[in-house]
């Protein structure tokens, strides 16, 4: 039996007036996962339990089968091991966003961190890795430390580490507050200080780099701070082959979704042209992953594409990428697996990301479940209304177990 997880990130979301009060997931067409829902079952599960927030790294560790009340200690330990870093267990590891920072007369030219300036983009307008990786690297040679370093990832996401450092702070992503004032939702907590002090050094370091001063020239918004969050401290879990006796692979082009893989003993699998936006190479992942499937028994997909479009608020994008994901991964999956004979496809979102709110809520997801070998009759489409009449798993991290059995 072979197994493989299709996972659209953020695909989930509430009726849209501009959609005829459908959901983007209604509104796109999606042949290929109408007819496994068709043929199989569907559900909903809540990937975000009670008093957790409904990150990805959360709702992706349920979904491998991993309670987060034993294992979630934070986003940015994934990320640190995706890209080689390795954690003491007293360091603690922090995302470092590249943002784009508005003054109140809607300039960028700011040299310092103020409340009253405002969230504009939390990507940098999805500033390219080459010109990050300059930037990152500026930063930390401008006020790194023997304790703080700074680690270029990709595009807009990067990481800093804390060497004996502090985790009891609250910090917000800045993904959640898009066109907010950032006053409130500066770091909170123990060892406040010295983040929201480098968060605004950052400002001057970055102000007049050849690398900004080059994307204003271009009409391009610059990467003209840095935001801290997501701390955590390394986590300490079983390998997913131990637990249940099957090895595995990741595919994605994020970073958290790397190193979770890595934590979970699977091999990770690197995409040429896989970005983890819109432009993503996604028949690519499906063939990458058919690949897999050949030495492997599991594989997992993982597409960002849909929860980009909604914290942008671009309701074409968000169902343009569904049907890409529908087309390019779901359909080339779907005709390549039957090679194998034997086989269960799973396709879900980690957490709904509603373009009302351009940022993630708990809401219960809709999953589907089809086998080879058992077929089901499902009344409907795939989409959260057709789910709602389905099994409910609460909590999420029991439903691996269950796709896992023969």
């Amino acid at each position: 039996m072979k197994y493989i997880i299709l996972l659209c990130d953020g695909m989930g979301d509430y009726p849209i007036a501009e959609l005829g009060n459908k959901t983007p997931m209604q509104a796109a067409k999606t042949p290929n996962m109408d007819e496994l829902a068709r043929n199989g079952e569907v559900g909903m599960a809540k990937t975000t339990p009670d008093g957790f927030s409904p990150g990805s790294d959360v709702t992706n560790l349920s979904i491998l089968g991993y309670d987060p009340k034993k294992y979630y200690t934070g986003r940015s330990p994934l990320e640190a091991a995706s890209i080689g870093i390795s954690l003491d267990k007293d360091d603690v590891a922090y995302r470092c966003n590249l943002v784009t920072l508005k003054a109140k007369d809607n300039t960028y030219d700011i040299e310092e961190l103020s409340p009253s300036l405002i969230m504009d983009d939390y990507s940098s307008g999805h500033i390219t890795t080459d010109e990050a990786v300059e930037l990152i690297r500026e930063i930390n040679d401008q006020i790194g430390t023997e304790d703080i370093l700074f680690y270029a990832g990709v595009s807009y996401r990067h990481l800093m580490v804390w060497r004996g450092g502090k985790v009891k702070v609250k910090c917000v992503p800045p993904h959640d507050i898009t066109g907010k004032k950032i006053g409130e939702y500066l770091p909170k907590g123990d060892g406040d200080a010295i983040l929201k002090k480098l968060m605004d050094v950052s400002a001057a370091v970055l102000h007049s780099h050849a690398v900004n001063e080059e994307r204003k020239k271009e009409n391009k918004k610059p990467a003209n701070c840095i935001w801290l969050w997501g701390q955590g401290k390394a986590p300490q879990m079983p390998k997913f082959e131990n637990r249940f006796k099957l090895k595995g692979s990741m595919i994605s082009a994020v970073d958290l979704m790397k190193g979770l893989g890595i934590y979970a003993g699977f091999d990770i699998v690197n995409v040429p042209g896989a970005t983890g936006y819109i432009d993503t190479n996604y028949k690519g992942k499906a063939e990458y992953a058919l690949k897999e499937l050949e030495k492997k028994d599991i594989v997992y997909v993982h597409v960002e594409a849909p929860d980009e479009a909604s914290h942008n608020g671009d309701l074409a994008a968000k169902v343009k990428a569904i049907e890409d994901f529908d087309d390019l991964v779901v359909g080339t999956v779907m005709e390549g697996i039957k090679q194998f004979g034997d086989y269960k496809i799973m396709v879900l979102c980690d957490h709904r990301t509603p373009i009302s709110k351009k940022t993630h809520t708990a809401d219960p997801v809709p999953y589907l479940i089809f086998s080879s070998n058992k077929q089901g009759k499902v009344d409907g489409a795939f989409d959260e209304a057709t789910c709602e009449k389905g099994r409910m798993f609460n909590p999420a991290h029991n439903m691996m177990e269950y796709f896992l059995r023969k």
